[in-house]
């Protein structure tokens, strides 16, 4: 049997996230009993039941794949395909009853990032790619259309994207983050996965991660590139493994760590 192409792969995973979207719905904006993980951030049923249901349906139709996931780890690590899964980014979104928050699907391919679908189960939207396929985005009740990001050129008219502006001086990033943040026209904190794909979408020019996990990067950095923009870590590496992230828009890239070098 010939191996799935990355567009019939899109297709399998967009339908998938938008499926298992539906599980953390349930419990939103609901009374829910919050964990903390070790590493002190929360964790609730919906994430741990979301991921469940993704790792059975890969599993199911890839056995052969490798899964990674933010609640329950990795298998078949030693596959040249595997597909990375944060069920709910943005749980504290989630538990306070923000919309903002995503299922996010990555899949790499021999160390290459090469598929990404984030969908926002309480807005009802999505935002995915794959490599050589271009970047897609389906508002509410619209059909989707080309994910493109925007055209500004300079820094004075960008508007930059934060997930907690306190988040910077504990990765020891505070002075990189206020240099640049002095230079933009607007600030916002549309945060975690929704703010990476507000930059691939046109509706922001930088979005800022002090930190970040390859679950999450795997995702976004074939939408951001798809789209025409740029994913990178803070020392301008192409990677998902780099600890934390930039979007851009590809054109104030070089401005951006101009800024926070």
């Amino acid at each position: 049997m010939a191996a799935p192409s990355n567009l019939q792969l899109a297709d399998f995973a967009v339908a998938l996230a938008r499926e298992a979207g539906e599980i953390p719905l349930r419990y939103f904006q609901r009374e829910l009993r919050v964990e903390a993980k070790l590493d002190a951030s929360p964790v609730t049923i919906a994430d741990k039941q979301c991921e469940r249901f993704l790792r059975e349906r890969i599993g199911a139709a890839y056995p052969g794949h490798g899964i990674t996931g933010e609640e329950f780890g990795s298998v078949n690590t030693q596959a040249a395909t595997r597909w990375w899964l944060d069920p709910i980014d943005g749980t504290q979104s989630f538990i306070r009853g923000a919309p903002l928050w995503g299922v996010m699907i990555g899949l790499e391919e021999n160390g290459e990032a090469t598929l990404g679908v984030v969908h926002f189960p309480a807005l009802r939207e999505t935002v995915w790619a794959a490599k050589g396929g271009g970047a897609w985005w389906r508002p509410a009740d619209q059909e989707k259309r080309a994910a493109k990001v925007s055209a500004v050129s300079r820094l004075e008219e960008a508007t930059l994207l934060v997930t907690d502006p306190r988040g910077f001086a504990p990765a020891g990033l505070q002075e990189p983050y206020d240099r640049l943040r002095a230079r933009v026209k607007f600030e916002r904190s549309w945060g975690d996965c929704y703010g990476h794909c507000l930059v691939a979408t046109g509706r922001a020019e930088v979005m800022l991660d002090p930190v970040l996990n390859p679950w999450d990067a795997c995702a976004l950095l074939p939408i951001l590139e798809e789209a025409g923009g740029r994913f990178t870590d803070w020392r301008g590496a192409r990677t998902i493994r780099g600890g934390n992230a930039i979007s851009t828009n590809g054109d104030l890239l070089d401005d951006v760590l101009g800024a926070i070098r």
